[in-house]
């Protein structure tokens, strides 16, 4: 964010795209799941059984994250001013930080300062943040048993 621009929101072009690509994505990856998790049980190997858990994490972590990202779409600009102006109290309003990752919405402070001005829930980052790292784990994890079985 520049100094000419200190108010400024996240970018709503990015915004949009996120909430589309999270509201797409996260019912095929539910579906996808599923039906991998349904070969999974007839084929009842481990690598079927990693890669339906990866993808079902995956899902988890996306739509964890559109989550917060429509909280974001409908705190508009009266309820942000709101918002930081009850958190903020006494101290001056100087401009909003915001932020995709960690998703946040900051309120800047006169003394440079940010403080959280709380409109994504304080699960929401935590929560992606651990479903991101079990996705991964069990993503490489079947790709290594894939390999193994393979050879």
């Amino acid at each position: 964010m520049s100094g000419d621009q200190p108010y400024a929101d996240h970018h709503p072009v990015a915004l949009l795209l996120l909430i589309l690509l999270g509201v797409v994505a996260t019912p095929w990856l539910m579906v996808y799941s599923i039906k991998l998790l349904t070969r999974a049980g007839v084929n009842r190997t481990a690598v079927a059984f990693l890669k339906s858990g990866a993808v079902l994490t995956w899902t988890a972590t996306v739509g964890m994250y559109t989550w917060g990202v429509l909280r974001l779409f409908f705190f508009d600009s009266p309820d942000q001013s709101r918002a930081c102006n009850e958190v903020l109290g006494t101290q001056r309003l100087a401009g909003y930080a915001p932020s995709f990752f960690p998703l946040r919405f900051g309120c800047l402070t006169g003394d440079g300062r940010t403080i959280e001005a709380g409109v994504i829930p304080s699960y929401i980052n935590p929560a992606v943040a651990v479903l991101a790292v079990c996705a991964v784990a069990l993503t490489v994890f079947a790709v290594a048993q894939r390999k193994e079985v393979e050879k």
